[in-house]
């Protein structure tokens, strides 16, 4: 069984513009739902915003005369550090996770670990690119599991008076 790879698909709403592309963070990190573009695992499990990087998703280094290319919010993806790190200024078959939706090319198996559709392309490169096979992605998709799960039933919880069903 394959679950979805992400239940919120993410849309670049910030319309402003910023000179320096370190000030698009708080937006981007709401767009995203603060999760990494590339992985959809949270920045809570990563320390919060502050650990999460900014992805050039056309690296702006490689086009000197288009210096838009780095300010450019359209040009900007939430990422995690190590996605951003891999990625660095390589200029592959990448999917905009704004534009097209990942869940037709990457799904989840059972336990979590991120699945590329055979028939995707740059979903096969990116999971090879990106090292989107790693453990860490798979862990921290069960963990995100549990701490819903976790949540959900801390609300049913409060949300009964009789005292021996709390207990």
């Amino acid at each position: 069984m394959t679950n979805k790879f992400r239940n919120n698909h993410p849309v670049r709403t910030f319309t402003g513009t910023e000179t320096n592309y370190r000030k698009y963070k708080p937006h981007l990190s709401k767009d995203f739902f603060r999760r990494c573009g590339y992985t959809d695992c949270p920045d809570f499990w990563f320390g919060g915003r502050n650990n999460f990087h900014i992805d050039h998703f056309i690296p702006w280094k490689n086009y000197p005369t288009k210096p838009n290319l780095k300010t450019d919010y359209s040009n900007l993806v939430y990422s995690c550090s190590y996605v951003n790190i891999i990625k660095s200024n390589d200029e592959g078959t990448y999917i905009d996770p704004c534009v097209v939706d990942f869940n037709r090319h990457f799904s989840r198996d059972n336990v979590g670990n991120i699945i590329p559709n055979p028939k995707s392309k740059p979903a096969k490169y990116m999971y090879v690119k990106l090292k989107l096979h790693m453990k860490r992605y798979q862990v921290i998709w069960m963990l995100d599991n549990l701490y819903n799960k976790m949540e959900k039933l801390q609300a049913v919880i409060d949300g009964t008076s009789n005292g021996n069903h709390k207990d």
